[in-house]
């Protein structure tokens, strides 16, 4: 039994990591800037001598890793084996919605297609980010700051997240990093959205998971 509940929360957070990624995706392809996390990647790419073999993707992951090493020495109990898969399939995914999507923005869509692009993005980033928040089988490190936040302060996570990327964003920009139109969209929008959706994919999550246990009707 044990073994089925760890295979379907693992099958719930990789469907998580798909939805976030598939909005991830239409968010990059509208080229309106980046996320707050990546702008933060971005100020420290910029702003430190890094040898010719650091690419802005190594140090994405490096940081990544630091925020990990942290929250291991602060809050151990909230890393998951999950959240090394959401570290090392986050790129791939994106690299795979990108075959199909990318024709869609090849000839330099109209800006109101871009702006739907950017919003639709933000808002399936959020579904799919609380699916993954939910199956409690790991979190990205991105959005662990903010669980973690949430949870010890006792806030709701949609604030708590609006903050969280807004200091991602301002570190990174004072660091070096460019915020757009984007950046700014997802600091607002995620956040909001992802406290709509977290009953949503509680209840998806609980369903999936009682059905296993053997719980339902």
């Amino acid at each position: 039994m044990r073994g089925r509940v760890l295979a379907v929360r693992a099958a719930l957070l990789l469907l998580g990591l798909t939805v976030a990624h598939l909005g991830v995706t239409l968010f990059l392809q509208s080229d309106l800037g980046s996320d707050p996390f990546n702008v933060l990647v971005q100020g420290f790419y910029r702003a430190l001598p890094w040898p010719d073999w650091m690419t802005h993707g190594r140090v994405h992951l490096l940081l990544s890793f630091l925020i990990v090493l942290v929250l291991l020495a602060v809050a151990r109990s909230y890393v998951r084996i999950g959240t090394v898969l959401c570290m090392a399939l986050g790129g791939p995914i994106i690299d795979l919605w990108s075959v199909p999507l990318a024709p869609l923005f090849s000839r330099a869509p109209a800006m109101g297609w871009r702006l739907l692009a950017l919003v639709l993005g933000c808002v399936i980033l959020a579904f799919g980010m609380t699916i993954v928040i939910r199956s409690e089988a790991g979190t990205g490190p991105n959005d662990l700051v903010a669980v973690v936040l949430s949870d010890k302060l006792k806030k709701p996570f949609g604030p708590v997240r609006v903050a969280v990327d807004v200091l991602f964003a301002l570190t990174g920009w004072l660091l070096g990093g460019v915020v757009g139109l984007g950046t700014i969209v997802c600091a607002c929008l995620v956040g909001p959205c992802a406290q709509v959706f977290l009953p949503i994919s509680g209840k998806l999550c609980e369903l999936c998971l009682n059905t296993i246990r053997g719980d339902t009707p």
